[in-house]
């Protein structure tokens, strides 16, 4: 699995050292590409770090470059599947003024005295902290990959959201232009669940119709023989039955999925069950699995075994959940290949999948159950 270190990590890190507008050291970044390197399988899989204005502003990615041994980095337009900037809420009056000095956008402002006698008087309780939107050009676009180049990165990503057509086709020309590794579309409904729900849930173009235009263009790039970078989709994917259909769907550009908030839900339940297992109250419906972790986990046996006693017990439950999940995935996904009779992604097709209605054809190009096959049953049938 690849995973991706999103925004602004440098510049809400409290720690965070940044000397001249430039960040130099780090607590919150180092620690998370240092928990993935430690665990991470024969080199398999990759660690990005991802970059939105502020984040380009310290010089996040330079750093992660110079400091940190990262290789892969991602541009990032707007907010992956929402066209804004990202939103915390901050309750904390001196947390706030640090990210209004490091160029953030607080709200309401944090060094107005009039702002502050009201905010110590509880008239209000917390602060908003708002990343900028960005204006792309095709030069500026041209300077920043030039110059992350030049820095040392070895793979360079583009990530962009459930926007217009022409913006999603400024992204695809732009990746092929500039000959990126990767391009990312993220439909609506993704996102990691940070933002108004409203927002993430409403806003933008569905995958289906976001990734049939992305094929087009695409295919659009193949055919007068331009360079088509491997894509990613991303937009609200949970189980098998999803990756299969966007894998199929995207086929032959289409390499990954994307993936949020379900592993996140998925941490978030395994880190759950294990509080419930030391505090001796695990739930009636997770207890007809077992008491102990290695009841309850069903990879855990296998996990044992590969790492050792002391390794494994230094696994915080979350983790477990998290490749409890990826593993039911992969099994998923083979069954459902099998049964297609695909034993590799890259035999995965457009005709793997069929539309249920004639509208869902005319959208996604693929054809319409009723004609699948059409040519072959006429020929089977005249035998």
């Amino acid at each position: 699995t690849g995973l991706t270190i999103g925004e602004n990590v440098v510049g809400m890190d409290p720690e965070a050292v940044i000397k001249n507008g430039r960040v130099i050291d780090t607590v919150e970044l180092k620690r998370r590409i240092k928990l993935y390197k430690d665990h991470q399988r024969d080199g398999y899989g990759a660690i990005i770090v991802q970059a939105n204005i502020e984040d380009t502003r310290l010089s996040a990615h330079e750093y992660a470059i110079e400091k940190l041994g990262v290789e892969c980095i991602e541009l990032k337009w707007g907010q992956g599947a929402k066209d804004i900037g990202g939103e915390v809420k901050i309750k904390d009056l001196k947390k706030a003024q640090m990210l209004h000095e490091r160029g953030y956008i607080v709200l309401p402002d944090p060094t107005d005295p009039d702002v502050i006698r009201a905010f110590e008087r509880k008239a209000f309780k917390e602060f908003e902290r708002h990343s900028r939107v960005g204006m792309v050009s095709e030069e500026s676009f041209a300077e920043r990959v030039e110059a992350l180049r030049k820095a040392g990165a070895k793979y360079l990503f583009l990530k962009t959201g459930a926007f217009r057509p022409a913006d999603l086709a400024r992204a695809i020309a732009f990746a092929s232009k500039y000959r990126l590794d990767l391009l990312t579309v993220d439909a609506a409904g993704g996102g990691t669940g940070m933002s108004p729900w409203r927002m993430m849930n409403e806003w933008g173009v569905p995958p289906v119709e976001l990734h049939s235009l992305l094929h087009r263009y695409a295919s659009y790039l193949h055919l007068n023989k331009k360079y088509v970078p491997p894509l990613a989709v991303g937009g609200g994917f949970i189980f098998e039955d999803g990756i299969f259909k966007a894998l199929a769907l995207g086929a032959p550009f289409v390499k990954l999925v994307g993936m949020a908030r379900a592993p996140i839900a998925a941490a978030m339940v395994g880190k759950t069950i294990g509080r419930t297992i030391e505090n001796h109250q695990v739930p009636v419906y997770i207890e007809r699995f077992g008491q102990t972790k290695d009841e309850i986990f069903v990879t855990a046996t296998s996990l044992r075994k590969e790492l050792g006693d002391a390794e494994f017990e230094k696994i915080p439950a979350g983790a477990l959940g998290l490749y409890t999940y990826y593993e039911r995935l992969a099994q998923g996904l083979r069954q459902l290949m099998a049964g297609s009779r695909k034993f590799s992604l890259e035999y995965l097709s457009r005709d793997d999948i069929a539309a249920l209605t004639r509208e869902a054809s005319e959208i996604s190009g693929i054809k319409y159950v009723m004609d699948l096959d059409k040519s072959k049953t006429e020929e089977i049938l005249n035998i």
